[in-house]
């Protein structure tokens, strides 16, 4: 039996930019609601959600954690998100399934790159906000500043639903605009006292006035329903309420808060707001997918009258339970040791155990609901995007994007027993993290990972040591390189061999474009009158695929190109998809070194936070690092914030240089941008480089088999 009604149940994360104190906030909620009983702290490694050794050695969070708390009659079931670029997949996934999200700002650092980034997943997946201006006591705290920047650079239309009393050292509490109440705290514990504003300074008084009338006349142009009533002078606060929240709901407004989480300051009044503001999982439209086996589209109500449908965003190896599946459940219900089917995999498997988790605590439950954020034992065969529903009315649900790799290196085991420890510990790997990649040169026959930075392959090689007791070797990171056309090329391939019997025939004739960049290889069929027969076009595509996977350049992916298959003959007898398949590889490579291909790099969005004085030497270093700089504001505190896109190339060990260049005060977060062309002469000496390598290994394999 459900112990909440779906009204009253909440499905929110906290998203932020690094140290924005995101996971201290959640902590502090865990605290309010009576989840925990003792506050931990992130910089002493006590934090409850970031439960991983190398979360509390670093002092930042790596891997979304989950957890249910309960506020107001309402059950809120949180995920934790990391604010670092190297595990942005975490918030992707995690924003795929929640109705909402606490999005929290630095109140000195305001709107930064990641706070960008999670902005536009939020968007993405049209998840409702609620934003929190945290760190109100700190040096340069500036409230409005920092809903300003909200509006500028991410386009909400933020509407203060509270003002600070103070700021800084002088931080005591906030106002709130609806009640037009003043909550003072009086000790680190979050005591709050509530006071009426008569007995604040009348400048204060002034101030919560104007921001009201300012608040509802914001209120008044997103809501219709409100607005007839504000004209007429005819609300209540509940018509306030309900205003605010259906146009939080209907992405019209972004309610904004304040605090001091550190000092435990705004957040019983943060948790008023997600349980009056943010969406239950009868607010948001109903869950769309396909039907696999018509093709048409389906569609789940929250409900447990529906049918069972759910999607797996997650998964983590335990070393107690196996492999957990975190999984949200969209419609219908799921008991303990009932049958699931996952449609992808066409498998259907038995669900052993259901978990309910608190970070990396688990309480195993019997049954769950429509509505629910669980974990789940004995689904082997799914994996992250997978969706589990009934057999009887399968469904496929839309999966999470992920970004690609842009940083390798090669990995190997220190010891040759190693070996096959290290292959099945990085495919665990794999399967926990989608944007964590692994592959074997072809040509060095090395073991190559790739992430999304170097912290990233870092945290992978750490955990190889730690969890799974793999010592390793590395090499210096490598930077995932591409390969694309700069003009059109039409080109035949052909496939003729014959042998006595039956021999192979293929014919294809392409045309070759360059795209916009970031579009990726795609593929077009322009065969007409059955020139070559419908059932070798599949084989002709995975020709292309397969041959795009190494550039002619320096074996690099090909991207942003289109293919577009013409022409072409076949053979009624000799014909077959293998020959298809290699005449496509042969005309798409022949055509590839004809249309005057180039090389791509990947290129990072870099903010930099320095000082003032140092802001000279800084710019002249970006220079010298092939950077384009895009801008500099004053910030807060006598620094500058720097905005620049520079080749990724160029980034290895920047954090030593930065503490060199601003004596250890300056500060830099870096996320991918876009690739651009690779200069000539790098280029050269790249191609140069590689060819080298490749020819190294050719002898050393020829020597060997002399031997």
């Amino acid at each position: 039996m459900r112990e909440y009604p779906l009204s009253k149940i909440r499905n929110i994360g906290f998203a932020a930019h690094i140290d924005a104190g995101k996971t201290t906030t959640t902590e502090r909620v865990l605290f309010h609601t009576g989840k925990i009983h003792r506050m931990g702290e992130v910089d002493e490694g006590t934090a409850v959600m970031d439960w991983m050794v190398q979360e509390k050695e670093r002092g930042i969070t790596i891997t979304s954690a989950a957890t249910t708390c309960f506020w107001k009659e309402c059950a809120i079931n949180i995920i934790d998100t990391p604010g670092h670029v190297d595990f942005t997949v975490e918030v992707e996934r995690s924003l795929r399934v929640l109705d909402g999200v606490v999005v929290v700002f630095c109140a000195v650092g305001g709107v930064q790159s990641q706070s960008e980034t999670v902005w536009r997943q939020a968007n993405k997946y049209r998840v409702p906000r609620i934003a929190f201006v945290n760190k109100m006591d700190r040096i340069g705290a500036d409230f409005f500043n920092v809903v300003e920047k909200i509006r500028e650079r991410l386009g909400a239309n933020a509407v203060p639903i509270q003002i600070p009393i103070g700021a800084e050292s002088d931080f005591q509490g906030v106002v709130d605009l609806l009640e037009m109440k003043a909550y003072v705290y009086s000790s680190e514990e979050g005591q709050e006292t509530e006071l009426s504003l008569e007995e604040f300074p009348a400048s204060l008084r002034e101030l919560a006035k104007k921001e009201r009338i300012k608040m509802l006349e914001r209120i008044a142009e997103s809501d219709d329903e409100f607005l007839e009533k504000y004209l007429n002078d005819a609300f209540s606060l509940e018509d306030i309420k309900k205003a605010i929240r259906r146009a939080t709901i209907s992405y019209r407004l972004v309610p904004v808060l304040c605090g001091s989480a550190l000092k435990n300051k705004g957040i019983q009044r943060l948790l008023d707001a997600i349980v009056d503001y943010l969406p239950s999982p009868l607010d948001i439209p109903p869950i769309e997918g396909f039907n696999p086996l018509t093709g048409e589209r389906e569609i789940r109500r929250a409900s447990e009258e529906e049918d069972f449908c759910a999607l797996a965003f997650k998964i983590m190896a335990d070393p107690h339970v196996g492999k957990l599946t975190f999984i949200r459940i969209y419609s219908g219900f799921l008991k303990k040791g009932d049958m699931v089917y996952n449609p992808r995999k066409m498998v259907k498997e038995r669900v052993a155990r259901i978990l309910r988790m608190h970070a990396n605590y688990r309480e195993n439950i019997d049954e769950a609901y429509a509505g629910d954020i669980v974990a789940v034992v004995g689904v082997p065969s799914t994996i992250t995007g997978d969706t589990l529903c009934s057999e009887e009315r399968p469904i496929i649900l839309e999966a999470p994007q992920f970004p690609q790799p842009v940083i390798s290196m090669a990995i190997e085991p220190k010891t040759k027993a190693d070996e096959e420890r290290l292959v099945s510990s990085l495919q665990k790997m794999t399967i926990e993290d989608p944007s964590f990649k692994v592959h074997t040169d072809p040509e060095t026959g090395q073991i190559i990972i790739s992430g999304m930075g170097e912290l990233h392959l870092e945290i992978a090689v750490d955990r190889l040591k730690r969890e799974f007791g793999v010592d390793t070797r590395v090499g210096r990171p490598q930077v995932a390189y591409r390969e694309t056309i700069t003009k059109k090329v039409r080109q035949e391939g052909f496939y003729i061999r014959q042998s006595g019997g039956r021999g192979q025939y293929g014919h294809v004739v392409i045309e070759v474009e360059p795209l916009p960049r970031g579009s990726g290889l795609k593929f077009e069929d322009k065969i007409t009158q059955g020139v070559i027969p419908k059932e070798f076009i599949p084989a002709v595509k995975a020709g292309v695929e397969e041959a795009a996977e190494y550039g002619v350049l320096a074996g690099y992916p090909v991207v942003d190109v289109k293919v577009t298959l013409v022409d072409g003959s076949y053979h009624e007898v000799d014909s077959s998809e293998i020959a298809f398949k290699l005449a496509a590889s042969q005309a798409f490579r022949e055509a590839l070194a004809k249309a005057e291909p180039i090389i791509l790099e990947p290129i990072m969005e870099v903010e930099i936070v320095v000082p003032s004085a140092y802001l000279g030497d800084v710019l002249n270093d970006i220079v010298a690092r092939r950077g384009k700089l895009e801008s500099t504001e004053p910030s807060p505190g006598n620094t500058v914030t720097i905005r620049a896109f520079i080749p990724l190339a160029e980034m290895f060990g920047y954090a030593t240089v930065i503490r060199s260049l601003t004596q250890g005060r300056g500060i830099y977060t870096m996320q991918p941008s876009h690739y651009s062309e690779l200069p000539e002469s790098l280029a050269k000496e790249l191609i140069s480089t590689v060819r080298g390598v490749g020819a190294l290994c050719e002898l050393s394999s020829k020597s060997e088999e002399v031997k």
